[in-house]
């Protein structure tokens, strides 16, 4: 990828005319320009300048900590693409330079955190290792706006720019202001088809899944769940390997009320009507239970309108989170595997 841009450096902008859709605000290809811009403009105007600095020893490396920190926002701008952009080129048979493209930013992301740690430390290797970022974030750029912006206007119809522009706003944008919502210009252009469900699955909202995959995967879920209606019966429950509470099928359909012993049944039918009258969302607590730490969590479940669905009760042993400590990443993980190791 690298050796491509450099090659075609100069001539790219000939082969690629340039396109309508990039101009118009809001178009999530225009958005992209926006940001790389405004990145630009950082790292020219507030980056390059105190980094000269620092190398002629007249300021201290720790002055590059907020303007580095300010630039690895740059994360939303690639999460972004990763996971709005590059899905869509998957669909149209596009993977080897999303592939490509996703792989770089990762060593952009990494080259940007460790700079920001060797300027908090003072160390003079920040100069070089900002440098290097600097260079790659640039040269990214050069690559967004001459090869996979124009990539993205051969490839994504209106529908699925449309569908990107409308879900931008749930990973953020990256140093602008949030852009308006861009939208095709007809309803046929916006009709994008969904990928089609599998014969007797449940349609969801995002996605699709069979019985017995929907079955499974609330069972597999790391907690219990139990699902108790807006007529206060129990309706559903799953059945982890592990449950915390013991449960049966002969409470389905049962009152909620009836599930608890009397001591607190007040206290299920308060938490119930404070989620019916909206003065709660959710409420929470947490007991020992032998060698458990139990953390027990009620929510109020509504439609797009608020209108009271039920409640979801979700129970979990929380002991071995609250052992934790450091970290566990799957880049370290892939590190120990690389090197022979089991994982």
């Amino acid at each position: 990828c690298d050796v491509h841009s450099a090659v075609f450096k100069g001539s790219i902008e000939e082969i690629h005319a340039p396109a309508d859709v990039s101009q118009v605000p809001g178009h999530p290809t225009h958005t992209l320009k926006a940001e790389n811009e405004a990145i630009t403009a950082h790292i020219n105007e507030r980056i390059r300048p105190l980094l000269s600095r620092v190398q002629e020893g007249k300021l201290a490396t720790q002055t590059l900590l907020p303007e580095i920190g300010a630039l690895l926002a740059i994360d939303l701008h690639y999460s972004r693409k990763e996971n709005l952009l590059f899905p869509y080129l998957e669909q149209h048979g596009v993977t080897a330079p999303p592939k490509v493209m996703w792989g770089v930013d990762d060593e952009i992301r990494a080259l940007l955190k460790d700079a920001a740690k060797l300027a908090a430390k003072g160390s003079p290797e920040t100069a070089e290792k900002l440098t290097e970022a600097l260079t790659r974030v640039e040269e990214m750029i050069f690559k967004e706006e001459n090869i996979l912006i124009p990539m993205l206007i051969e490839t994504l119809s209106a529908g699925e720019f449309s569908n990107v522009a409308r879900e931008s706003g749930e990973i953020g944008y990256c140093m602008i202001a949030i852009p308006p919502v861009w939208q095709a210009s007809s309803a046929a252009e916006a009709t994008t088809a969904p990928a089609a469900p599998v014969s007797g699955s449940v349609q969801l909202p995002t996605g699709f899944l069979s019985i017995p995959e929907l079955g499974r995967l609330l069972d597999t879920l790391p907690l219990d769940i139990t699902f108790v209606g807006a007529d206060d019966t129990v309706r559903y429950f799953s059945q982890g390997s592990e449950r915390v509470f013991p449960r049966t099928k002969a409470i389905i359909g049962r009152k909620v009320a009836n599930c608890h012993p009397p001591a607190s049944v007040h206290i299920v039918e308060g938490i119930i009507n404070d989620f019916k009258s909206g003065k709660k969302d959710h409420e929470d607590f947490w007991i020992k239970l032998g060698d458990k730490f139990v953390y027990i969590r009620y929510f109020a479940v509504r439609d797009e309108t608020g209108t009271y669905l039920g409640v979801l009760e979700v129970t979990q042993d929380i002991k071995p989170i609250q052992a934790i400590t450091g970290e566990k990443r799957l880049v370290s993980l892939a590190g120990r595997n690389r090197t022979g190791l089991r994982a």
